[in-house]
């Protein structure tokens, strides 16, 4: 399989599973960054890489009320 060099819009927004106004939004403020070839805006692999793996990763949070257990616990399950 083949990694292209390059990717339109639409392309990136595929690969990157967001959407279109993320992707601009993320070039407008410079943490993606985007080139021109003629009117096409296109983003480098590489650098679409970079902006995926920098997204801050999901904290967990316990959203139970105090002395409440976890639902799935409570069945004899655990969280994975």
């Amino acid at each position: 399989m083949s990694t292209s060099l390059a990717y339109s819009i639409p392309e990136a927004c595929s690969l990157a599973c967001a959407g279109r106004t993320a992707l601009y939004e993320a070039i407008g403020t410079g943490a993606l960054r985007a080139v021109k070839r003629g009117r096409r805006t296109l983003i480098l692999h590489d650098d679409l890489i970079r902006w995926v793996q920098s997204l801050p990763p999901i904290a967990a949070v316990q959203c139970f009320r105090d002395g409440e257990k976890n639902p799935l616990e409570r069945e004899g399950q655990s969280r994975v």
